[in-house]
């Protein structure tokens, strides 16, 4: 069985510690989109993993871990995460892909300037411009640093077409000689992984593919501009590493208790006082790539609803419900007014501000349950709570997350 584990919010649904959990009954672990923007914590015997490019499924040996086409790569903080993780005497089992596009130092100089310009919010790393590079048929592969020639010609016709932006701020010489470096160091690790990953359908391996950020952040279908630069939906999967959609078995939506933002771009259920503070304070709801504080608000389920659609969800995954222990009243949008006038979720809607969402009120718990190790022990307000997802959704539940812990996991 091939599974797809895919963020339903805007990212931060707690993704890394499902792969974690669910990595041991797979061969291969598979990151198919995005770059070192993504930050996925995972917390193992008290330690705490937080990985950018590396799937989080590294930590389980023998596994091996897949960076595919479709995920753009700071070779300097690939190195970083490796070796950060050899470090704890972790040395991960790694394909990448030799058709991955590199981020340059100059992409990261333009992703600046753009959010100068802009207010995206986006991370800074460079990954916006290394896909339009990609889109723009001028981007440099790993691939392309086989040949030394090449990869001269490359990076001096990317700096010429930059030039007016760069100001010269950037040397080829220097550019050339770390990448380079950094290459020899990387180049153990490059595969055809598009043939790996076919190869291992063909003979029954199980792989397991893990999404970053989530599917509202999607380039096509999230709350654009306001996105990121790759497809973080279901159908990311198959453009990111040449696998054929029907070879995914099972698509696994993971969405957390609560809904939460970082970055600029719209969020109806957006909780500005005391509460959304509470959450984000108990939810230690700050960005693992950036540190950046979330946005906290109301779980909307409008929202879900859209990406468990958009992705043909056919199992959920609840994170964080203990963060929601100690409040005495909780709220869930189940419905998107505009004018007076019910309202789908709509990735072009030009106006956020006119929307108003309608929310159903649920009694809290007011209890620990980070220690409950099966669903019939939940109090009876937090199944409520659950049962009303599916009931909205239309999914059922497979996974709640009551803790940080690989053990604070509650299995239906």
């Amino acid at each position: 069985m091939n599974l797809a584990i895919i963020g339903l919010q805007w990212g931060d649904e707690g993704k890394g510690k499902i792969v974690d959990l669910l990595a041991k009954d797979y061969n291969y672990i598979v990151r198919y989109q995005g770059g070192n923007n993504a930050g996925h914590t995972v917390d193992v015997d008290g330690f705490e993993f937080v990985f950018h490019l590396l799937p989080s499924g590294v930590l389980h040996p023998k596994k091996i871990g897949v960076i595919s086409d479709g995920v753009v790569i700071n070779p300097k903080e690939l190195l970083k995460e490796m070796a950060l993780l050899e470090e704890k005497g972790i040395t991960p089992n790694l394909y990448i892909s030799l058709g991955c596009h590199l981020i340059m130092p100059y992409h990261i100089f333009i992703d600046g300037v753009i959010e100068k310009n802009q207010k995206i919010g986006t991370t800074m790393r460079g990954i916006g411009p290394a896909y339009i590079d990609r889109v723009g048929r001028c981007g440099i592969r790993m691939a392309d640093l086989l040949d030394e020639k090449l990869f001269v010609e490359k990076l001096e016709l990317n700096l010429l077409q930059k030039e007016y932006i760069l100001k010269e701020e950037f040397k080829q010489e220097e550019i050339r000689s770390e990448y380079l470096s950094l290459f020899e160091r990387i180049k153990p690790y490059l595969v055809d992984t598009r043939a790996v990953l076919n190869k291992a359908i063909a003979d029954s391996e199980p792989i397991l593919f893990e999404g970053a950020q989530g599917t509202l952040l999607d380039i096509g279908f999230g709350t654009y501009p306001y996105v990121t630069s790759s497809h973080t939906t279901v159908g990311g999967i198959s453009v990111g590493t040449g696998i054929p959609a029907n070879r995914i078995s099972e698509i696994m939506g993971v969405i957390k208790a609560y809904t939460t933002r970082v970055g600029e771009g719209p969020f109806p259920t957006e909780l500005k006082e005391d509460t959304g503070e509470n959450l984000r304070m108990k939810g230690r709801e700050y960005g693992a790539t950036t540190g950046r504080p979330r946005r906290c608000g109301w779980l909307d389920l409008v929202a879900a609803r859209y990406a468990t659609e958009v992705n043909g969800v056919n199992s959920l995954v609840i994170t964080k419900l203990d963060v929601l222990s100690d409040l005495p009243k909780i709220k869930v949008c189940t419905e998107y007014r505009m004018n007076g006038k019910p309202c789908e979720f709509q990735p072009w809607i030009s106006d956020w501000s006119e929307i108003e969402p309608v929310y159903i009120e649920f009694p809290g718990w007011c209890r620990d349950i980070g220690n409950i190790k099966e669903y019939s022990e939940l109090p009876m307000e937090a199944r409520d709570y659950l049962e009303a997802i599916e009931g909205v959704l239309g999914v059922k539940i497979s996974l709640v997350s009551v803790g940080a812990r690989r053990d604070q996991t509650i299995k239906l």
